[in-house]
């Protein structure tokens, strides 16, 4: 069972991240500080990502994954409707009615 300890100050993270810049590797830091080699490789490629304008960041990756979710149900909402509309229009008399006009 995983144990759940409170986050890496960021003063951390961007100083191990600047180590790795410089030349020293994951494994290396990960000895000599806490955060295991895999953590700080997570951590350079969130912050490569965070550089590359093409890359989606967490906040975008998050708020596109939100509107998919309602564009999905605004789909099924739609045809929900168009599926009713198209009932109550069978169901209706489609003729009108002629007025007498006296």
């Amino acid at each position: 069972m995983p144990r759940n300890r409170p986050p890496y100050p960021p003063e951390l993270r961007e100083q191990l991240i600047a180590l790795v810049k410089a030349g020293r590797s994951p494994e290396e830091l990960s000895r000599d500080y806490e955060p295991t080699a895999q953590t700080i490789r997570n951590w350079i490629a969130a912050d490569a990502a965070e550089d590359d304008p093409d890359q989606l960041g967490r906040a975008e990756r998050d708020e596109l994954a939100q509107l998919r979710r309602e564009n999905k149900i605004l789909r099924e909402e739609r045809e929900i409707l168009r599926k009713a509309a198209a009932w109550f229009a069978a169901e209706t008399d489609a003729t009108p009615r002629r007025r007498s006009r006296s």
